[in-house]
């Protein structure tokens, strides 16, 4: 038997990570256990995952921590996600601003709300991107209880982190469609 609660891993360069991580907060529900989400680098609360807080309370909390844009090197380029447009800018000392008050939000809710599941979305990114410091990280996952099991999602997980992981999933691409759809309740 496992010390602590269990860390699942989800990282690669494929689509699903977020998603993986909500059916597993979806089938902890199920079971009336409480999950907290963090989202870092994230911002856009018209996905179904922030949408659906209301209707699950008090067994679901969903937090955001990241401001509008994603990073890009270069100059500011205007894309379309579904009908919303944003501009794609370079992360700065605002985003890693957000990703600490993230990060001590997360070490609130497990002291305070003692959550089953804590899901810490986007946080290998936020560490690839260094808005995080790796050795607090760990830190903070050697402290988890064993009554919390802990998701981190996000693409280029460090080493370190897969190592310290119960389960680690490795998520490719194998097809898909040459314009990826936005399609409402799929792929947010």
């Amino acid at each position: 038997m496992n010390s602590i609660g269990y860390v699942y891993l989800w990282t690669g360069t494929g689509g699903g990570k977020t998603t993986n991580a909500l059916g597993l907060a979806l089938r902890s529900i199920g079971h009336g256990r409480k999950v907290v989400i963090i989202q870092f680098l994230k911002w856009w609360r018209n996905t179904g995952e922030y949408k659906i807080r209301n209707k699950l309370k008090p067994y679901y909390e969903i937090h955001q921590f990241g401001r509008p844009g994603w990073y890009k090197l270069g100059r500011p380029k205007t894309y379309r996600f579904g009908k919303k447009k944003f501009v794609v800018r370079s992360l700065d000392d605002a985003d890693k601003l957000f990703a600490k008050k993230g990060f001590e939000f997360a070490k609130k809710v497990l002291k305070e709300k003692k959550p089953h599941l804590l899901v810490l979305d986007e946080i290998n990114l936020a560490l690839h991107w260094k808005l995080l410091d790796l050795k607090e990280v760990i830190e903070f996952l050697d402290k988890i209880p064993k009554r919390t099991d802990v998701v981190l999602t996000g693409r280029f997980a460090p080493k370190e982190l897969m190592e310290k992981a119960d389960f680690v999933n490795i998520i490719k691409d194998v097809k898909y469609p040459k314009h990826i759809p936005a399609t409402k309740g799929i792929q947010y």
